[in-house]
């Protein structure tokens, strides 16, 4: 059976999508059939991995609004067991059509059950809010993966993802813990990024990985080369940095 895990923060720019992309194609390397489901109508995940959207007849949006089934969305990444669930702009609309639905929550769950035996990891990339589309993924999910930037205000808003976690366990799903939360952007020029690190770990205690993702340029560059950091540069830190967050992955 596959492992579920959803990656949101409903503040933008903290490395959900580099986590995504990048988690993924560490554990696909190391052997793992993995899926990775862009949730996000900015498709960065998509285009992330080298594919080309615009020659993409059927995404995500057709798949949560039962337009077409899971098996016919995924399409292949230059790593042979990463598969995509692709994204587009149209899934901006899917909030707005299934308004009346009262399974509207449940949407990307039913999409996603079928494919629970062909994969060991689905990984969900959230857009950043706390969107419909970011509670179908957390009602979809095993667990939720918190990335966190090492940055002043970063634990701000925080409590108002928990808060939600909490309504998706009462109402939705009641399964749904804690992966962990990934501190990134870690610059250790700084005292900064040592002070949210020391605060992470206060609050938060053994939730908190101990990997920690570096400000790394050559992991900002690779999205632009359509490449996940471990085909563009897998000596760098950032690369490191997933192959050991991969490891704590199957370790637990």
């Amino acid at each position: 059976m596959a492992r579920i895990i959803c990656i949101a923060n409903q503040k933008g720019g903290v490395g959900k999508t580099t986590t995504a992309i990048n988690l993924s194609a560490a554990l696909a390397v190391s052997e793992k059939r993995t899926l990775l489901v862009d949730c996000d109508p900015q498709a960065n995940a998509t285009s992330g991995l080298g594919i080309d959207r615009s020659k993409i007849e059927k995404t995500l949006y057709h798949g949560m609004l039962g337009r077409a089934g899971a098996t016919n969305l995924i399409v292949d990444s230059e790593i042979s067991t990463l598969k995509v669930i692709p994204s587009g702009v149209e899934l901006i609309g899917f909030e707005v059509e299934m308004i009346s639905d009262p399974n509207r929550e449940m949407a990307l769950k039913n999409l996603v059950a079928g494919l629970d035996h062909a994969f060991d990891y689905i990984f969900l990339d959230c857009p950043p809010s706390l969107s419909l589309l970011t509670i179908n993924a957390l009602t979809a999910a095993d667990s939720l993966l918190i990335p966190l930037q090492a940055e002043y205000y970063a634990l701000e808003g925080l409590g108002q993802l928990l808060s939600t976690v909490k309504r998706i366990k009462r109402n939705l799903n009641p399964d749904l813990t804690i992966a962990g939360i990934l501190l990134t952007m870690f610059d250790k020029r700084t005292n900064l990024s040592y002070q949210v690190a020391e605060e992470a770990e206060k609050y938060f205690k053994d939730l908190v990985f101990k990997t920690i993702v570096p400000r790394n340029i050559r992991l900002s560059e690779a999205p632009s080369f359509g490449k996940p950091i471990l085909l563009y540069d897998a000596t760098s830190a950032g690369a490191q940095s997933y192959f050991e967050l991969a490891k704590e992955i199957l370790r637990n």
